[in-house]
Formats: C-alpha cells, sequence, structure tokens
C-alpha cells in the first residue's frame, strides 16, 4: 500500500468515528427534546428556509428515502409541514414550524456548552483550522465523485503514447 492509499484509509476510518462520536454526542443532545438526532439534522437543514427532500438529503449527506420518512415523522409531530413549491409541483417543501424551533431552542444551551467544550479542547484557532480543512477534504471528495462514474472507471486511463 503506498503512502496516498494509506493517507484515504486512514482519513476514511477517522471520519467514520467522528461520525460515530457525532451521533453519540447528537443524540445526548437531542434526547432532552425529545427527537433523535437524525430529526434534528432534518430540522436544521431546513431552519433558515424550506428545502425538498432532495435538498435537505445532499445538505446532510444521506439518502432521499430516509429524509422523506423522517419529514413524514416530524410532520405527523408537528416539528414540520408540506408547503406547496413553486419551483416544483410534486417535490413540497419541507417547512419547520414553531413546535420544531422549539425542539432546537431546548437543545441549544447544551450545544453552545458542548461547542465551547471542543473549542477549550482544540483551541479556537485550530477548531476552526479543522472544521476548513474537514470541508476541503468533502469538497474534494465531491468534485471527484461528480467527476468520475465509479460503475464504469475504476482506474485512470493508461499513458498516452
Amino acid at each position: 500500500m503506498n503512502t496516498e492509499q494509506e493517507l484515504l484509509d486512514s482519513a476514511a476510518l477517522t471520519v467514520y468515528r467522528l461520525n460515530g462520536q457525532f451521533l453519540t454526542i447528537g443524540d445526548g443532545l437531542a434526547a432532552p427534546a425529545g427527537i433523535s438526532v437524525a430529526w434534528w439534522q432534518v430540522l436544521a437543514a431546513v431552519q433558515q428556509q424550506p428545502l425538498p427532500v432532495a435538498g435537505i438529503a445532499r445538505a446532510v449527506g444521506v439518502t432521499r428515502q430516509s429524509v422523506q420518512r423522517i419529514a413524514d415523522l416530524l410532520v405527523g409531530q408537528g416539528m414540520c409541514e408540506y408547503r406547496p413549491n413553486p419551483a416544483h409541483k410534486r417535490a413540497k417543501l419541507v417547512a419547520i414550524t414553531t413546535a420544531g424551533e422549539a425542539a432546537i431552542a431546548r437543545i441549544d444551551p447544551q450545544h453552545a456548552a458542548m461547542a465551547r467544550r471542543v473549542a477549550e479542547a482544540l483551541g479556537p484557532a485550530e477548531f476552526a483550522t479543522t472544521v476548513q480543512t474537514l470541508t476541503r477534504l468533502s469538497a474534494a471528495l465531491e468534485s471527484i465523485i461528480t467527476a468520475d462514474d465509479p460503475a464504469t472507471r475504476t482506474a485512470p486511463p493508461p499513458p498516452a503514447g
């Protein structure tokens, strides 16, 4: 295995571990509001503006089907509502309601405290640098995914000549 492969493996394993850690922390933060971390993700995605299910799925990096299931549950609990989408007749917009805003407000104090703890553990500058690095890694991977069709392109083309 070459160094680049080792780096990719290490990055992936670290991100998988981080995902598990974030889910554990998120579930702990969301539980007092009576919601799961998955529900919180969807609520947070539509907090600034209503989005179609596909837009939420892209924002949080999960399947459209899982977002649809959660959106239906949130609508059933009165934390979100479906609204007409002027850009698309069939793809309704998911919008947060007052009850959804209240759930996020119950999470916010513990969320802020956790953010302070992470900033204290890393230092504010290192925390910001870490977020920037993770964002750049995500953008690079997204660029590669979009540029390549993994079903048909598994290896670089042979050298010309």
